[in-house]
């Protein structure tokens, strides 16, 4: 055989095996041809371009099945409120085995732990998410390994091509979990902030693939001494570099610490850096290649979907001047009524993306809706925690109006009148749970502002309680608070809901728990574990500090001084449910995670479907 003659592979795969040992690499020109021979992708890209197919496969597939769950569960429970209204059993012994079985999956997803020191800078997905994130790295890396043992040269050549297919495979993926109007959440119901998180995780599996297909390209080249050769007779190691370092920032980028710093900043960073990804990634591609840029066309076409869907709908929503109203409140919270929006439908738990250019141009901020489109004269009502910038600016500029509450007796509607501007509206977003009115006890669980989550859900369920029966026997609403005044932010809707509720024979209890009396405060900061609500603490197992005693403001209140003791409430109510109960919690981590992980034990009494609204890792 002549020096330099590759051989071809036994078993017909088409392959030629590169053996080193044919070549002289002190010599430039055999050097040359031994790496062009090592480069060569002609057969190796049609095994990397099917394995990209097994992912997209894997990935509908996935989603396929999340889709008819969805469908599935939500039709049972459109099912159960027909039948109560039809005064038949909610559920058969067919729906009950159902219930227990989705509860006993669920009780494995359910628990979360984050440590609360770290909470602000690092915070660990509940253990579903983690289950889901763990398969999908196990996939991801199944797709590379499997079947990939070329022998001889090309070996790393081989890894490094398949798993450089599969980072850019994942790029649709990543606008498709991103986007804001997306097919993935119009099929499994999951909104787009929920989305995001796997779409930040996702980016980490691609960052994955794109460090193995540097690592293993550079291996091979460093192995047999070609690596300068390389680098300065091909154009695609410098373009992959590029390519790599804006994917890592892209990933370091995304990480809490830099996202909370300036949040519209970061996504303006964020579009940017990833159209330079784009552009650095098909500079990079082989023209051989040719279904990879195929990856590349598809998520810039998903991209300007997703931006000429959001802009008509933001363009519609905001065709009418809309007005605001801000108002002060205890708590260093801002009290916040849009009038005139054309946004006139959203399901109870919807939010918005709010601006008011008055008070930062270019600046929004996720504000849920407190309001129903039947309540408060179709207005949309937000309470805005201040922290810093917009919502800052907020509070400051409502403390230095001079406004005037206008009130009558019983006229929930009535709202603050001052300084108005101008508003407008992205959305709504959100609101995907399930329907709380198909559950036999319902526990609200509310921490701080949670309260308008919380909320909207009630004022839903007080509304159709009173046109329909429901299969709703029982409602319990806990909301914990710093002090005792912030539990008058909703007082009339409060109560008008609560008498709705039990005019229609459900029994309804509300407990607001005072967190920030003095004892109490010195406790918790003794222990180094307050947060900036006084609630943000890891367990919620405190027994009530003296006994309960009546809201002033609102009469169906109970008011207990320190925090409300998850381990207790839930069960209790579990033992006392007759049929399924949902928990919906909004609030700190603490309390979030205090009723993911007392839901996760107490499943074995009850059917229990939880919901956890708030925003992720």
């Amino acid at each position: 055989m002549d020096m330099g003659t590759p051989m071809p592979m036994p078993g017909g795969s088409g392959l030629i095996l590169v053996d080193p040992t044919q070549f002289d690499l002190t010599n430039d020109t055999q050097a040359a041809d031994f790496l062009g021979q090592m480069l060569d992708d002609s057969i190796l890209q049609f095994d990397a371009q099917n394995y990209s197919r097994y992912f997209w496969y894997g990935i509908v597939g996935f989603i396929g099945i999340a889709a008819v769950y969805n469908l599935a569960w939500k039709g049972g429970l459109i099912l159960r409120i027909r039948a109560a209204a039809a005064n038949r059993p909610t559920t058969g012994a067919l729906g009950r085995l159902g219930a227990s079985i989705r509860s006993f999956c669920c009780a494995a997803t359910y628990p979360q732990f984050t440590p609360s020191w770290a909470q602000s800078w690092f915070q660990l997905p509940p253990l579903g998410t983690l289950i889901l994130l763990g398969g999908y790295l196990g996939f991801i890396l199944a797709l590379e390994y499997i079947n990939n043992d070329v022998p001889g040269a090309q070996y790393w050549t081989s890894l490094g091509i398949r798993a450089g297919w599969l980072a850019v495979a994942q790029v649709p993926l990543l606008i498709l979990l991103a986007g804001k109007n997306n097919l993935v959440g119009l099929a499994t119901g999951l909104s787009y902030e929920r989305l995001n998180i796997l779409h930040r995780w996702s980016s980490r599996g691609t960052l994955l693939m794109a460090v193995l297909h540097v690592g293993y390209q550079n291996a091979g080249w460093s192995q047999y001494g070609i690596s300068s050769l390389e680098w300065s007779t091909d154009t695609c190691p410098p373009t992959g570099m590029g390519a790599f370092a804006l994917l890592l920032w892209l990933n370091v980028s995304t990480l809490a610490p830099f996202r909370n710093f300036g949040y519209e900043f970061f996504v303006f960073q964020h579009v940017l850096t990833f159209f330079g990804f784009i552009i650095a990634i098909m500079l990079h591609l082989p023209s051989t290649a040719l279904e990879t840029r195929t990856y590349i066309w598809i998520p810039i076409g998903l991209y300007l979907f997703d931006r000429l869907v959001r802009t008509a709908l933001i363009g519609w929503n905001n065709s009418r001047k809309m007005s605001t109203t801000i108002v002060p409140i205890d708590g260093e919270v801002t009290k916040i009524c849009v009038s005139g929006s054309r946004v006139r439908k959203w399901g109870p738990g919807s939010f918005v993306l709010l601006s008011i250019p008055h008070y930062g141009i270019g600046q929004s901020h996720p504000a849920t809706i407190a309001s129903t489109p039947e309540s408060h004269g179709g207005d949309l009502v937000f309470l805005l925690k201040a922290r810093k910038g917009f919502t800052k600016k907020l509070l400051s500029s409502a403390n230095a109006s001079d406004f005037t509450l206008v009130t009558s007796s019983g006229d929930k509607n009535a709202h603050a009148k001052g300084e108005s501007h101008r508003a407008f509206i992205d959305g709504p977003y959100g609101g995907t749970q399930g329907d709380f009115a198909a559950f036999d006890t319902v526990l609200l669980v509310a921490g701080s502002t949670g309260i308008t989550y919380v909320l909207s859900i009630l004022l839903d369920l007080a509304a159709r309680a009173g046109k329909q029966k429901l299969p709703l026997r029982r409602l319990e609403l806990v909301w914990a608070v710093k002090r005792s005044l912030q539990s008058n932010w909703f007082p009339e809707e409060i109560e008008s809901a609560f008498s709705s509720l039990q005019a229609a024979g459900i029994e309804a209890n509300l407990r607001v728990f005072v967190t920030g009396n003095e004892a109490f405060r010195d406790s918790a900061d003794s222990s180094g574990l307050s947060g900036d609500d006084g609630i943000n603490l890891p367990e919620y197992t405190q027994e009530p500090r003296q006994e309960p005693q009546k809201s002033a403001k609102i009469p169906c209140a109970t008011v207990v001084t320190g925090r409300p003791a998850m381990k207790v409430i839930v069960p209790d109510l579990a033992l006392q449910a007759q049929g399924e109960l949902g928990v919906a919690v909004c609030g700190p981590l603490g309390l979030s995670t205090a009723v993911r992980n007392t839901v996760a034990v107490s499943m074995g009494k009850r059917p229990i479907y939880l919901h956890v609204e708030g925003f992720g890792w």
